[in-house]
């Protein structure tokens, strides 16, 4: 990382591993750039983070992450106020217990959990690219192993209902797509000085699963008994983004576990499978992009 503060991109920041995130990175000096929906949930995060580092330069950025319109937009602005980004950390996401669709005609969890970070990331890279050494990091889930077999450019357009029960098993289908994203942009990236891992935070107390109506109690429940602490998530979260250990590791997918690589399950680890995955998904979002840079990349580059 840079000697001078680094500035630092974290979306999903306003609660649960993304909010302790944000105030260890903040203890360390860096400089913060948090995306948000909510005023009053930023308002509430700022204070917690200035309280534990009181000289945190931090800038908040408003947007929806289940309107793509919304994320491009947020990603021009986060540009044209930072000329300089030493690390994107793509943490926001969401389980949805029941079956939405988006303005954009994309399964909820779909739109916020994969095209939201992958448009957002593109829209930054060149930045990135600029401010090397720098990383991506983008929080995944062993969750992902429900998605095994899965065909992801089916996936990625898939808007059929689906109840409670059903909904871990297109959850996990978003985070194995984070996966193969980390992995592809990992090898898009190549010697530009731009790294780009995945991790999965483990089991966490965080508000992912507040649509249903025994969250509250259970959450009560589990802080009393110490289980699931979010900082633990956090932890890796933050040794990805910013420990020297990882300034030249590029293309993982490491467990909050002592930081073990994992290995995801198929088709995520398959290289043409990422790749289709890349060009139907660049497809998708080219439209909201309105970069011609980003769009000419985003669909090239074979198969190595």
């Amino acid at each position: 990382m840079p000697l001078s503060a680094p500035t630092i991109v974290l979306t999903g920041a306003t609660s649960g591993i993304g909010r302790c995130a944000a105030i260890a990175l903040a203890r360390q000096g860096a400089n913060l750039v948090l995306t948000a929906r909510s005023q009053a949930r930023a308002d509430a995060t700022v204070a917690i983070i200035k309280a534990a580092a009181p000289s945190t330069r931090i800038d908040v950025q408003y947007g929806d992450f289940s309107d793509l319109t919304s994320v491009a937009a947020l990603g021009r602005e986060i540009v044209s106020r930072h000329s300089r980004i030493d690390a994107l950390i793509n943490n926001a996401g969401i389980h949805a217990f029941k079956s939405r669709v988006t303005d954009d005609g994309y399964a909820e969890m779909v739109a916020v959990n994969y095209l939201a970070p992958w448009l957002l990331t593109n829209l930054l890279r060149e930045t990135l690219i600029r401010s090397a050494p720098s990383r991506v990091v983008t929080v995944a889930s062993q969750a992902s192993r429900r998605a095994a077999g899965f065909d992801p450019r089916a996936a990625l357009i898939d808007k059929r209902p689906f109840s409670a029960r059903g909904s871990s098993a297109i959850y996990g289908q978003t985070k194995l797509m984070n996966i193969m994203f980390s992995i592809e942009l990992a090898r898009r990236l190549g010697d530009t000085g731009v790294t780009a891992n995945c991790l999965c935070p483990g089991f966490n107390v965080t508000g992912l699963g507040r649509e249903l109506w025994f969250a509250a109690p259970l959450e009560r429940l589990l802080t009393w008994f110490e289980v699931g602490n979010p900082e633990r998530g956090a932890g890796i979260i933050v040794r990805l983004a910013s420990d020297p250990t990882f300034a030249n590791v590029t293309g993982g997918y490491f467990s909050v576990t002592d930081a073990r690589e994992l290995v995801p399950v198929s088709p995520g680890d398959d290289p043409k499978a990422q790749h289709d995955l890349w060009r139907a998904t660049a497809e998708r979002v080219a439209a909201f992009s309105r970069d011609e840079d980003v769009e000419r990349d985003a669909l090239r580059c074979p198969v190595e």
